[in-house]
């Protein structure tokens, strides 16, 4: 049976105004070296601030514990 270990990343991704203030790139980079590392998204959920203003983005990963 396989066994797996999990990563969670939690990206502020909310602005005081209300906007939503990411930095694509950056995001895209954290991602690519976590793949890099054998870690496979697997989820994603953005957290709700104030009517269904996005504060933050929380991501799942997964990799087969070896």
């Amino acid at each position: 049976m396989d066994k797996w270990e999990y990563k969670t990343l939690k990206f502020k991704i909310g602005s005081f105004w209300g906007g939503v203030n990411v930095d694509e790139q950056q995001f895209e980079d954290i991602l690519n070296e976590a793949g890099s590392q054998g870690w496979e998204l697997v989820s994603s959920v953005d957290t709700s601030q104030y009517q269904g203003q996005s504060k933050d983005l929380i991501v799942v990963m997964k990799r087969k514990r070896t």
